[in-house]
């Protein structure tokens, strides 16, 4: 798939307000407004977007505890652990990464207790052989 500089000036617009209006959008991006709406369904079809979310604000979604996860995983049991965290419903996302941890999860819970026992959960899961969590304070930037 190939972007044209276009392209992704309209994926950065889209990035920071995915509602801004087309109109504004074309404007932006010194395009007309049908130019933009037929960029956008391309990126659609293609599978470039893929959707759209409600991002809340940091106001609303002050609720619970934040962490990102880093977990170590013994050799070639990566795949049946990152399906086991996939099962937790606190883990919202999960990421493979190089060095010396496998894998990174961002977990949320309601209570610090929570987290301290899904924390558990997570070691005990068969191939998970080292843990490390680091508690989110506060967000300073978001571009999701």
């Amino acid at each position: 798939m190939t972007f044209t500089q276009k392209d992704e000036d309209l994926l950065a617009l889209l990035r920071l307000n995915a509602r801004e209006p087309v109109a504004s959008l074309a404007r932006k991006l010194k395009l007309s407004r049908t130019t933009v709406q037929d960029r956008i369904k391309r990126l659609e079809e293609q599978g470039v977007i893929a959707g759209y979310a409600v991002k809340l604000a940091s106001a609303v979604d002050k609720g619970g505890i934040r962490a990102y996860v880093t977990i170590a995983v013994e050799p070639r049991r990566q795949v049946d652990v990152g399906r086991a965290l996939s099962k937790l419903p606190q883990i919202e996302a999960l990421h493979t990464v190089a060095g010396k941890f496998d894998l990174v999860a961002l977990a949320r819970t309601a209570t610090a207790e929570d987290m301290d026992r899904m924390l558990d959960g997570v070691g005990l899961i068969p191939g998970v052989t080292r843990t490390e969590s680091a508690i989110i304070l506060s967000t300073k930037v978001d571009r999701r």
